[in-house]
C-alpha cells in the first residue's frame, strides 16, 4: 500500500501492506506457510526464494508496522529482545551505548549481560536533563537508547530534545516506543533514527503471539538491519505475523479504551488510603505532565502505584485480585498485575532498582478493556 501518507491512522491500521489476495480474492494476507520457493530457472524467482530471507506474509507485516510509525523501512522479528540485539549487533567491538537508566529489565540485561561481552559497552543516565546526556557522550558513543514512558517508573523523556542534541554529536537515536505505540507517539516525526517495539505487548494485543519490530528511515542502516536479519535470523513465523496484523486492524480502538479505563482507575487510587502514591504521566502532578501534553496524544494504559506497607501489603494485594491477572507482559485485552521487584526488574541489581524508585511497595498495572466498573471493584475488594 504505497499510498499510506495519504491515509489516516485508522485506516492505516487495517489496510496498509495488505490488498486483497490475487488468486482467490481473499480480504485477509494468506499465511503462506513456506519454507522455500519454486525457481524458473537457477537465480529467477519471484522474488522470495527462502523464508528467512523473505516471506510474503511477513513483508505485509513489516510494511503494515512501517506504515503506522511513519517509516520507510520496516523489520520483524521473533520478539522485541531479538529486534533489540538485532539492532545493537550494527555495532562493533569498543562501540559505546547511552541509555536512559530506567528501562526494561531484558534491555538492561541485554546491555549488561550479553553485548558487554562484545566490549560494547553502555551507560545509563537519567535523560530528563540534556546535561546528563552530553557528561555522558564520548567518541566512541554511537547510539542514544531511548524509552518513553519508561518501564516501570513512567518517566517521560523529551525525544526531540534528545534527538537534536545526540544529532549534533552523529550519534543515531533509537526509541522504544512499546508503552505508547503510535497510536500515541511518534518518534521518527520527533527525530529519531529507529522505533523498537515489543509487539507482544499492544501492537498484537491479545497475549497470544511474541514479536518485536524495528522501523526507521535510514537507508544505509536498512541495507545492514536486513543483512542482520537474515543472517542471524531471528524472524517470526508466517502465523505470528499473521496474529499480529490482526491484531493491529483494532489497535486504535483497544488503545482508547485502554486510556479511558486507565484514567477513571487514577482516579479510584489517587483517593485511596491506603496507597502512597500513583504514577501516571496524565496527572498534573506528575513531573513529566507538560511533555506528555506535547508529546503524546495521551498518557496510555499503563499506571504504576505505591501502596503502603512495602513487601507484605503489595504481596497481599497482588493474590487478591481476581480480574487483575497476576502476570508479566503487558498490553493485552485483560488487565495484568505485577510487581517489578521480583518479576519482570528482577534481572537488575537490587541497589539500582532502590535508586530508580523501584520499591518494595511498587506495583504495576497494564489496564486492559474490560468493563471498568468492574476493574474498580476488583482493586477495591483487593485493599484489606
Amino acid at each position: 500500500m504505497s499510498e499510506k501518507y495519504f491515509y489516516e491512522f485508522a485506516t492505516r491500521c487495517i489496510h496498509a501492506g495488505q490488498s486483497p489476495d490475487k488468486e482467490t480474492g481473499a480480504i485477509m494476507t494468506p499465511i503462506y506457510m513456506s519454507s522455500t520457493y519454486v525457481q524458473e530457472k537457477p537465480g529467477k524467482h519471484k522474488g522470495f526464494e527462502y523464508s528467512r530471507t523473505h516471506n510474503p506474509t511477513r513483508n505485509a507485516l513489516q510494511s503494515n508496522i512501517a506504515a503506522l510509525e511513519e517509516g520507510k523501512y520496516g523489520f520483524c522479528f521473533s520478539s522485541g529482545c531479538a529486534a533489540t540485539s538485532t539492532l545493537l549487533m550494527c555495532l562493533n567491538a569498543g562501540d559505546h551505548i547511552v541509555a536512559v537508566d530506567d528501562l526494561y529489565g531484558g534491555t538492561y540485561r541485554l546491555f549488561t549481560k550479553v553485548f558487554n561481552r562484545m566490549n560494547i559497552q553502555t551507560t545509563f543516565v537519567d535523560l530528563h536533563d540534556p546535561l546528563n546526556l552530553s557528561r555522558a557522550i564520548n567518541s566512541n558513543t554511537k547510539l542514544i537508547w531511548v524509552e518513553t514512558p519508561t518501564n516501570p517508573m513512567l518517566k517521560l523523556v523529551d525525544i526531540e530534545q534528545i534527538c537534536n542534541l545526540a544529532h549534533q554529536h552523529k550519534i543515531k537515536v533509537v526509541v522504544d516506543n512499546t508503552f505508547a505505540t503510535p497510536v500515541l507517539q511518534k518518534p521518527l516525526l520527533l527525530g529519531a533514527d529507529f522505533v523498537v517495539h515489543s509487539t507482544t505487548k499492544y501492537i498484537g494485543g491479545h497475549s497470544d503471539v511474541i514479536g518485536g519490530a524495528i522501523v526507521t528511515n535510514d537507508d544505509q542502516w536498512a541495507k545492514e538491519l536486513y543483512f542482520l536479519s537474515n543472517s542471524i535470523g531471528a524472524i517470526p513465523s508466517p502465523m505470528d505475523c499473521f496474529m499480529l496484523m490482526r491484531g493491529i486492524k483494532t489497535l486504535h480502538l483497544r488503545m482508547e479504551r485502554h486510556m479511558e479505563n486507565a484514567q477513571e482507575i487514577v482516579r479510584f487510587l489517587t483517593k485511596h488510603p491506603k496507597v502512597e502514591s500513583v504514577i501516571y504521566p496524565g496527572l498534573a502532578s506528575h513531573p513529566d505532565h507538560q511533555l506528555c501534553l506535547k508529546q503524546m496524544k495521551g498518557p496510555g494504559g499503563m499506571i504504576s502505584f505505591i501502596i503502603k506497607g512495602g513487601i507484605t501489603a503489595a504481596s497481599r494485594f497482588l493474590q487478591s485480585t481476581h480480574l487483575f491477572a497476576l502476570a508479566e507482559s503487558l498490553g493485552g485485552v485483560e488487565s495484568l498485575i505485577e510487581h517489578p521487584a521480583m518479576m519482570t526488574h528482577a534481572s537488575i541489581p537490587a541497589d539500582k532498582r532502590k535508586q530508580l524508585g523501584i520499591s518494595d511497595g511498587l506495583i504495576r498495572l497494564s489496564v486492559g478493556v474490560e468493563d471498568i466498573k468492574d476493574l474498580i471493584n476488583d482493586l477495591k475488594n483487593s485493599f484489606y
